[in-house]
């Protein structure tokens, strides 16, 4: 049995595989698999094949991992998401002495894996089919009835519960406003504060701003109530040129930041959202930018900046 009491020494990359120029005959592999550390693994979907990257979050416990988000791209063909899960399983039991009968294909050792999402956007859901018949393995349906009903909410959002991965309990929070049954995840062993697409290096799309301040507030609270190595969202879209982002839809980032953020941060995002919550349109910080509303203006410049990026390609 691994001991998941204490906090473990995470390494995350000094920079994720950011797509390719145009011209570039260049073809990145479908999926970037970075080993955080012995029992934790971020993936990152081919900018190639999705602008929008999202980062994935795959936790081993004694008796369950858990997969956070399947992606945006559905096709196993073009993204063999579940090949892939499969081996980093069968990659981990072997490291930890285990029966290679963990892989669930195999013999009768019934090792869980539960596929889960930090909210349910197409981007986050897109990879779910894969997973469909897999032995021993549970899909969470991406609408609130079915998140609180596995996890057992009784009192949404600002309930926490916990979750046993055998060993290793998750700590599970509503984070709605972005997206209706968003969740925030705080793990120990990382001390990562996972926040989907609430929190992250880039253009956060507000639906219900009431419940994004809320949200915002609460993780904050937890911040400043446990250890956080890292605020961990799924997407990168700034430069690190302060107030400067990558337009909707671009396919190569040269010049990205980290994809983790600190306690201070997440407290600018919970600032920024109080003083913007009564100004719809868009609101651009140094870290990230607050799309509060429908933001039509916005998205309509987003597109031009999208299109203009696109013929300058051309003339490289």
């Amino acid at each position: 049995m691994i001991d998941f009491t204490g906090r473990t020494t995470t390494t995350l990359p000094r920079r994720w595989i950011h797509g390719q120029p145009r011209r570039s005959n260049v073809v990145d592999p479908p999926l970037q698999v970075h080993w955080v550390d012995a029992h934790t693994v971020m993936l990152r979907q081919s900018k190639q094949l999705t602008y929008e990257a999202p980062f994935l979050y795959l936790f081993f416990g004694n008796h369950t991992a858990v997969l956070l988000d399947t992606g945006a791209v559905a096709s196993a063909e073009k993204m063999p998401l579940r090949r892939t899960v499969d081996q980093l399983i069968v990659e981990w039991a072997q490291q930890n002495g285990d029966d290679p009968a963990l892989h669930p294909a195999v013999g009768e050792h019934e090792y869980r894996l539960v596929v889960a999402h930090t909210h349910g956007h197409g981007d986050h859901i897109g990879g779910d089919a894969q997973f469909a018949g897999r032995p021993h393995t549970t899909v969470i349906g991406r609408d609130l009835e079915s998140v609180t009903a596995f996890f057992g909410f009784t009192s949404w959002p600002r309930q926490t519960v916990m979750f046993d991965l055998g060993g290793r309990v998750l700590e599970i929070t509503g984070n709605p406003g972005h997206h209706d049954a968003a969740l925030a995840i705080y793990d120990p062993w990382t001390a990562f504060l996972l926040t989907g697409d609430t929190v992250y290096p880039g253009r956060l799309y507000v639906n219900d701003m009431a419940a994004f301040v809320e949200s915002l507030d609460a993780l904050v609270t937890i911040a400043e109530s446990h250890p956080v190595s890292h605020v961990m969202g799924c997407h990168i879209e700034m430069t690190t040129t302060s107030r400067l982002d990558y337009p909707v839809g671009t396919q190569y980032q040269p010049d990205e930041p980290p994809l983790q953020m600190s306690v201070e941060q997440l407290r600018e995002v919970r600032d920024a959202a109080h003083r913007v919550k009564d100004q719809p349109g868009v609101h651009v910080f140094d870290d990230f930018a607050i799309f509060n509303g429908r933001c039509v203006g916005g998205m309509i410049r987003q597109v031009a900046r999208a299109r203009m990026n696109w013929l300058r390609s051309l003339l490289r």
